[in-house]
């Protein structure tokens, strides 16, 4: 009761918070106003108050504050982000609801290019810690970056590709951190000189480890507990008493990137090569009922009780990226910006027994033109290009889908109109897609091939109602083809336990949507809401069908009607100052709603959250309180199990010895009261609570 209380107490004097940088820029004059957050993942730079759809920006001491090994975790407290949380080693970013397919995880603006997005136990190939900063667009804005973006954009950006010369002769910067529930150890490095007067080499790596993460309870979930504590077995009803370390979540990971940049005072061109190594463990599903027992339980979990062995993935990328910007002296274009990559990703699941069960192999390649126009009076806009190829291939004994090629190739703009307190925007792509399955023996399959032509537009606008005060609202109309895996899969997935069967007759998915936001800021306070719906025809779902296959339940996907809406808000209030500190109180919340045309609910939706904070700042000393309260999810599918709520109380306190020098240490504890946690998004939340009390040490130089 008194950590919900403190949660209240926080929420109801400020709700919601996001402006870090409105903060520290307000700590040495209480009259000074906000300045803007620019978003740069845009084909031109925009105000943050100008995007019309919830955007978020993770920088600076917020950045270093919120640092775990993925991305989904890192991002988990953003409003409307929630986590796919595969155990601490695989969690891709869950953004209004919409995960896998329907997100997109940018690394500068271009894929990720891995099979995070095939598997939720497949992790995505971005190290947070080389990140200068990571911006979050949901809804309408990113489907710029592709039709796959119907959910949300996820892009961390690093400085691998210099787009400025040092001012010093050499540039460092090195972060090392550790953290008690995984006895965390991670490093990492960068390094910038320039050479020749316009040419910068660069360098960074970084390596970590972890051994099993250490949770706050019981591992298996309360409904799957009281099943396993009635067994006849004497080994079932010992798992429901396992409580404290996650078996088999440890892991080892390494990167190294090395390039080249010439910038010039009208552009900059460079490509770097880059290196992703990762081993790590999958949490196993504990047996809970017996062999025959008919418990129907959630996608995912063994409805049979076998006991699976530990699975090691051991992945590997090589990646080539390329970054040019020139601009053009005037005319209509303004700038030209060229963005591309390739890389080799494989990763093969390593059984108890040493042997290599399945292999999954993907070489992709993306490559993207902007042309930046010149401001005309009150018009800017851009048009630009984009193309993506997958070759994507599984071997070994569980191999769920044929070899299969995924080609889309799309033409985009958006143009921006600026009339001073009214402002309008239209945006449109057009996209091409063909995917192609090979033959398969195996599978069962002959040559497969669908192709689609998907277009999407929005229109919107925003008027200022008084100082400070923006109202907004967007309308879009959206497609999106389906994937390989959806369209063509045929056979077992151990990595969430299924028989996945696909559809090759699969229509484009198809949305309406409307959003409408609300922002503000001024001196000290800051805050931004947004209310959304989006109405899908011919929504792509997989249901559980009754049958089975390889002792695994089968899952068909299928196609029907979907309505999705929420909310998310948040918001920053400085309060006073005490001496040289600014005490600020900040706060979010978001909630989404997800339903099929039979009214039955969308698996894995997030619960509405609360979290309200408590920040005391100067220019060298920084301490943080906040709580953190989820809801229980009790709107569930017929697969899967109801998820408890819970409070997490987290603090931080940051020294920067060196005032803005970019060297800080900080000292933060989560989970603080060490509670049993589980995120409804996670499709193995009955298996792999998330981290208990977990001490973390974080210290970043910079020279």
């Amino acid at each position: 009761m008194i950590r919900f209380a403190l949660l209240a107490s926080a929420c109801l004097t400020a709700f919601p918070a996001a402006a870090q940088q409105a903060q520290e820029s307000e700590q040495t004059d209480p009259h000074e106003e906000t300045a803007p957050e620019i978003i740069i993942t845009a084909p031109f730079a925009r105000a943050q108050v100008d995007v019309l759809s919830g955007t978020s920006v993770v920088s600076g001491e917020e950045l270093t504050r919120s640092l775990k090994p993925t991305i989904g975790d890192t991002l988990a407290s953003q409003p409307g982000v929630s986590a796919t949380s595969f155990g601490p080693n695989a969690s891709r970013p869950v953004l209004r609801g919409f995960q896998g397919e329907r997100i997109r995880v940018l690394t500068d603006g271009i894929g990720s290019v891995d099979v995070s997005n095939t598997s939720v136990d497949h992790a995505v190939a971005i190290n947070p810690l080389t990140a200068d900063r990571i911006e979050v667009l949901r809804g309408p804005a990113a489907l710029l970056y592709g039709s796959s973006a119907i959910g949300g954009v996820v892009n961390v950006i690093d400085n691998s590709i210099a787009r400025r010369l040092p001012e010093e002769p050499f540039h460092a910067e090195a972060i090392g951190s550790y953290g008690s529930a995984a006895n965390e150890r991670s490093i990492s490095g960068v390094l910038d000189v320039p050479l020749a007067g316009i040419i910068v080499a660069h360098v960074d790596g970084s390596y970590s480890k972890t051994d099993d993460l250490r949770t706050g309870g019981y591992i298996l979930s309360d409904p799957l507990r009281a099943i396993a504590a009635q067994s006849d077995e004497e080994e079932i009803r010992e798992n429901a008493e396992l409580r404290g370390d996650l078996t088999n979540s440890a892991a080892e990971r390494w990167t190294v990137t090395g390039g080249l940049s010439i910038v010039t005072d009208t552009g900059n061109l460079g490509f770097t090569i880059s290196h992703y190594d990762n081993q790590y463990g999958v949490p196993p599903r504990l047996e809970f009922e017996e062999e025959h027992h008919d418990h129907e339980d959630d996608h995912g979990h063994d409805e049979h009780g076998h006991s699976h062995e530990n699975v090691v993935l051991a992945m590997k990328q090589t990646r080539y990226d390329l970054r040019g910007e020139i601009e053009t002296g005037g005319g209509f274009l303004e700038r030209i910006r060229l963005r591309a990559a390739a890389a080799d990703y494989e990763h093969s699941e390593i059984e108890d027994s040493g042997e290599i069960g399945t292999s999954f192999y993907n070489q992709g390649y993306e490559g993207r033109l902007e042309l930046v126009q010149s401001a005309l009076g009150a018009w800017q806009g851009a048009i630009g290009g984009q193309f993506f190829v997958r070759d994507f291939n599984v071997i070994g004994e569980e191999k769920f889908v044929p070899r299969n090629r995924t080609e889309q190739y799309g033409i985009f703009t958006l143009q921006s109109f600026d009339w001073g307190a009214f402002k309008a925007e239209a945006g449109a792509r057009y996209e091409s897609a063909s995917i192609t399955a090979f033959a398969d023996e195996d599978l069962g399959n002959p040559d497969l091939n669908r192709s689609f032509d998907s277009f999407s537009a929005s229109l919107g606008a925003s008027y200022a109602i008084g100082d400070g005060l923006r109202i907004g609202l967007n309308g879009t109309r959206s497609e999106r083809a389906p994937s390989a895996e959806e369209l063509y899969p045929n056979g077992p997935h151990m990595g969430t336990q299924s028989f996945e069967v696909g559809d090759p007759t699969l229509d484009s998915e198809k949305a309406w949507g409307l959003e409408a936001t609300f922002k503000g800021a001024g001196a000290g306070w800051s805050f931004s809401a947004s209310a959304y719906a989006n109405w899908f025809t011919d929504y792509i779902y997989d249901y559980q069908t009754g049958a089975e296959e390889d002792e695994l339940p089968v899952y068909q996907y299928a196609q029907t009607d979907a309505t999705y809406y929420g909310f998310e808000a948040e918001a920053s209030y400085r309060v006073g100052w005490v001496g040289a500190y600014a005490i600020n109180l900040d706060g979010l919340a978001d909630y989404v709603r997800a339903e099929l045309e039979d009214g039955s609910a969308v698996p894995r939706i997030p619960p509405l959250r609360l979290l309200g904070g408590i920040e005391a700042q100067s220019d060298t000393l920084s301490g943080r309180l906040e709580v953190e309260h989820s809801f229980e999810q009790t709107r569930i599918t017929a697969f899967e199990t109801p998820t408890d709520g819970f409070t997490l109380v987290n603090a931080s306190v940051s020294w920067k010895p060196w005032g803005d020098s970019g060297t800080s240490l900080t000292l933060s504890a989560n989970n603080i009261f060490d509670v049993v946690a589980r995120r409804h998004a996670s499709m193995l939340k009955d298996f792999a609570p998330l981290a208990g009390r977990d001490i973390r040490v974080t210290a970043r130089l910079q020279l």
